[in-house]
């Protein structure tokens, strides 16, 4: 009896002639819930790729209201660069 689990193509073998004899009339089934639970799961990945699409499109929207500053290359003197407070 050892050397029939010797070979791992021998379990391999009896493996599958145990699903074939007692798991047979349940794959039909076992395949559609797959079936179903993979639909689920893309439906779900599909649900929060919009998710986030609306979260960012949001979060592009938000304007903030401010005023322009024109920056010509000069800075705002201070106190120290300003030559008539020396």
């Amino acid at each position: 009896m050892g050397k029939l689990f010797d070979n791992p193509v021998m379990l391999i073998v009896l493996l599958i002639i145990i699903l074939l004899l007692f798991g047979a009339p349940k794959l039909p089934g076992m395949a559609r819930s797959l079936g179903q639970s993979m639909r689920i799961f893309k439906s779900e990945v599909d649900g929060m790729k919009e998710d986030n699409k609306k979260k960012a499109a949001k979060n592009s929207t938000d304007i903030v209201s401010g005023e322009v500053v024109e920056n010509n290359g000069s800075h705002a003197a201070t106190p120290t660069d300003n030559p008539e407070t020396k």
